[in-house]
């Protein structure tokens, strides 16, 4: 590690409080260690959490928040490429964030469900309230 590097850790940590003293409270742990996540669960959050790191993919759950379009619809709505807009819903709809439906000749997508409609508005909010 180079001496910047070094002290940009240091910056960083210095900005984190932390406890003066090292006293573990085994109580409090010993409470809170049933809930702890087990990996696999922990690894496959990250993955969903990963999905909703683009921007671009969020745009695109920002309009389908307000209703179903096909691809062609939303590649308008978001200003992206129709190629562009089905890769990001292949990786939206692969953390299961998204769904489809076939009528006739267009395939139009949608949230998948009310928990990711939840989800969507209340990091929204959260992020209104900064």
């Amino acid at each position: 590690m180079t001496s910047a590097s070094r002290k940009n850790l240091e910056n960083r940590s210095a900005d984190v409080p932390a406890c003066d003293t090292s006293l573990v409270h085994l109580d409090s742990v010993r409470q809170v260690q049933p809930a702890v996540l087990e990996t696999e669960k922990a690894q496959r959050m990250a993955e969903f959490f990963s999905a909703l790191s683009d921007p671009h993919r969020l745009k695109l759950l920002s309009a389908l928040a307000q209703q179903e379009l096909c691809v062609c619809d939303l590649a308008a709505a978001v200003k992206m490429g129709e190629s562009a807009v089905s890769h990001q819903l292949r990786v939206l709809r692969a953390q299961r964030l998204v769904k489809y439906r076939r009528q006739g000749r267009n395939v139009y997508y949608g949230l998948a469900d009310d928990h990711i409609m939840s989800l969507y508005h209340d990091v929204a909010a959260h992020l209104d309230e900064c």
